[in-house]
């Protein structure tokens, strides 16, 4: 089961993609099947937002095998592939996008030898945010602003959503919390970043987390830590790597991040890149207006985004 965001006559739509690749427009197909008498636990009129969706939790399969079961009665609710308009996810979170930094030792020995320093590995995750209005989604616009940024960067990151809240979670529960798994790009203006000795700013902007194509429920990815991890720019790959190599993994993740913070239904939580970023290479190498940067992760899809100047910016 998959979940993702249908961009219709300029309305968001959840969709559901079955396991056959069957995609459903959840707005018009759950009041169907409730006048059916199908979906009974849920409310009438329920709202097809997706966070209400993701906080069905368990019951999120259930929605969609009963959508499965009533296909031959859904055809205005069904949508062709060639009409499929994905947008982020969940084009707008609830909360700024969580996320780590320095979470792949590979990553942090190339940051160590660009810059001829020798930072240890942390000891504990290093946490930092993407405001939501940096969303964007797949076959979007990256937007490089010379006004602001000369330094622009990717990093593709393993992310995953919240679909049961909670705080204080123990890593043994931590599972249970993990609702799916979705493709983050964490766009970076290196310059900021530096500038502002800290990454909020330089990892903020508007387009500067492109995310999708498809929530993938974790009952679809046995082990995340297994996953193989790429990244290309123009078709030269640059980021190949594998989820095994995380420092921090996710339970560990989740008990720290929610001790003493509450964890809610629909959160995004991005799990730091490897290594191969652009600004590590020798010569450095940025992103450029027209450069195309693909994400892949094995079992999530590609996320593929283009890079396009500002229009009249200029440097201030």
């Amino acid at each position: 089961m998959r979940l993702g965001t249908l961009l219709r006559e300029g309305e968001h739509h959840t969709v559901l993609k079955l396991d056959d690749d069957t995609i459903v427009d959840l707005h018009l197909a759950l009041p169907l099947l409730q006048r059916e008498g199908q979906l009974k636990w849920l409310a009438p009129g329920a709202t097809t937002d997706i966070v209400q969706l993701i906080a069905l939790d368990e019951r999120a399969l259930e929605l969609a095998q009963a959508v499965a079961q009533a296909l031959p009665g859904l055809g205005a609710a069904r949508i062709a592939p060639d009409a499929l308009r994905l947008a982020a996810p969940i084009p707008r979170t609830r909360k700024n996008v969580f996320c780590l930094g320095r979470n792949y030792a590979e990553h942090i020995q190339e940051d160590n030898t660009s810059r001829d320093k020798a930072t240890p590995l942390p000891e504990a995750p290093q946490f930092f945010t993407k405001p939501a209005t940096s969303i964007t989604g797949p076959d979007t616009d990256i937007e490089l602003d010379s006004a602001v940024t000369r330094r622009l960067d990717y990093e593709v990151e393993l992310a995953f959503v919240i679909g049961r809240g909670g705080r204080d979670i123990p890593a043994k529960d931590a599972w249970r919390h993990v609702f799916g798994y979705t493709i983050v790009n964490d766009v970076t203006a290196r310059d900021l970043q530096r500038r502002h000795d800290q990454w909020f700013k330089g990892k903020g902007l508007d387009t500067f987390c492109p995310m999708g194509p498809w929530i993938v429920h974790a009952s679809q990815i046995p082990d995340p830590h297994a996953l193989r991890i790429q990244l290309d720019v123009n078709g030269e790959r640059r980021q190949d790597a594998s989820t095994a190599d995380m420092i921090f993994r996710i339970p560990a993740i989740i008990e720290s991040l929610s001790a003493g913070l509450t964890l809610e239904p629909g959160d995004v939580i991005a799990t730091g890149t490897p290594s191969g970023v652009g600004y590590a290479m020798n010569p450095r190498c940025f992103l450029a207006d027209g450069d195309v940067v693909t994400c892949r992760i094995e079992g999530l899809g590609e996320l593929s985004n283009r890079v396009r100047a500002r229009p009249g910016a200029g440097v201030s």
